[in-house]
């Protein structure tokens, strides 16, 4: 793997402050957020329907810690743009959004080089204040809405009110104890990840953060690329990858058949406490992917000379198959959901740091195999020709 340290020139405005917010749209979004508040511990935030004034969007908006995600419905049948997301795309994340600063500053320099406003800054507002926004085109059908708070008090954004039913059996259920997103991937085709991650250079001034290759992750069967690209002060994190050629269609080109193309392929999610987290989840009813007992034989041999030392039980994270990578200075705490969705598309991480910023390079292997195991059962662990073309079955 590979480590930037030059973040390049600090913009002289436009900050990005944090993610604000994740869109998906789905089908029916009362049950996609009520899958998100049962299984993940989230919990009703704020809502936009028929009751609010909103005739043709429904917005259910559910939090967990400081993690927002707004599931979105289209409420008539003659929504064309939504209806063709969703053939196409299933349910997706269709929006990132970031807190900013001078949201017309950074839409400008934007605008300059060359990227594509969807739409360009507007204001809404309430009894709570007012909030700028605009709409950038990022890759896929993806979008990134820039908001900027102008003394905004209210709970989510203007235009939503409080819930209308909470949930009485959310409260009965373990606390989860996820606090922030720590990073946002999206997949590409095979040969788009530089373009795709240049844009972020290019049009919002971030700066590569991380990289790997397929020299340094594959198994006997696949493997991948990733440039993850950062903000200046680093406190959002994109990590972009894309397909590599090899014996059998690896994870990231399953996720872009059945995606219809690029789009988000996981959001992770951070705690501090990810041995909690998981038990709690676990009894939620949420399916992780299972890494093979061959993994943690080999993590005991490798930390006797690591020059870290893991703080949790091997026991326990093997018992919960969490996933440990390291290196000289500190260490991660990993695991991923199954998709989901019925496509095999979108999936989650949890994730909890010790003074290490990488993204698990060193699981990638281990990650790829058990991804190759679900993908056998689901029929997708396909042979390609010499060509990289699917062989027929």
């Amino acid at each position: 793997m590979t480590t930037y340290s030059d973040k390049g020139v600090k913009p002289e405005r436009g900050r990005f402050l944090n993610f604000h917010s994740v869109t998906f749209w789905v089908g029916n979004a009362k049950q996609a957020a009520s899958f998100y508040c049962n299984k993940m511990g989230f919990e009703p935030l704020a809502y936009k329907g028929l009751e609010t004034g909103s005739r043709e969007v429904v917005s259910h908006v559910i939090k967990h810690g400081k993690i927002v995600f707004a599931l979105v419905s289209a409420l008539n049948p003659w929504n064309k743009e939504m209806g063709d997301h969703l053939a196409k795309h299933g349910d997706s994340v269709k929006d990132i959004a970031f807190e900013v600063e001078d949201c017309d500053y950074i839409v400008q320099k934007a605008r300059e080089r060359g990227a594509t406003i969807v739409r360009e800054p507007w204001v809404e507002q309430d009894k709570f204040g007012k909030v700028k926004f605009a709409i950038l085109q990022t890759y896929g059908d993806t979008t990134h809405t820039l908001v900027e708070k102008i003394n905004y008090t209210g709970r989510f954004l203007p235009g939503f009110e409080a819930p209308i039913l909470m949930d009485p059996l959310l409260a009965k259920l373990p606390t989860c104890h996820l606090e922030v997103i720590d990073h946002i991937v999206g997949n590409q085709p095979d040969h788009e990840m530089a373009s795709a991650s240049d844009w972020y250079l290019k049009n919002l001034q971030f700066h590569r953060f991380w990289s790997v290759d397929d020299t340094q992750v594959h198994t006997e069967y696949s493997s991948l690329r990733s440039i993850v690209v950062a903000n200046y002060e680093e406190s959002i994190k994109m990590p972009i990858n894309e397909p590599a050629p090899g014996k059998k269609k690896s994870q990231i080109q399953e996720y872009v058949d059945y995606n219809g193309g690029a789009g988000v392929q996981h959001i992770a999610l951070k705690t501090q406490d990810i041995i909690t987290t998981i038990r709690h989840l676990k009894e939620r009813g949420m399916e992780f992917l299972a890494v093979p007992p061959t993994y943690y034989k080999q993590l005991r041999e490798n930390l006797k000379s690591a020059k870290i030392r893991v703080k949790e039980s091997i026991d326990v994270l093997e018992e919960l198959r969490i996933l440990v990578d390291y290196d000289e200075k500190g260490y991660l705490l990993q695991i991923f959901t199954k998709p989901v969705q019925d496509r095999p598309t979108l999936f989650l991480e949890v994730i909890q740091r010790h003074n290490h910023q990488g993204f698990g390079a060193g699981n990638f292997n281990a990650l790829f195999k058990a991804f190759e195991e679900e993908q056998k059962l689901r029929g997708n662990l396909t042979d390609l020709g010499a060509n990289g073309v699917m062989a027929s079955m």
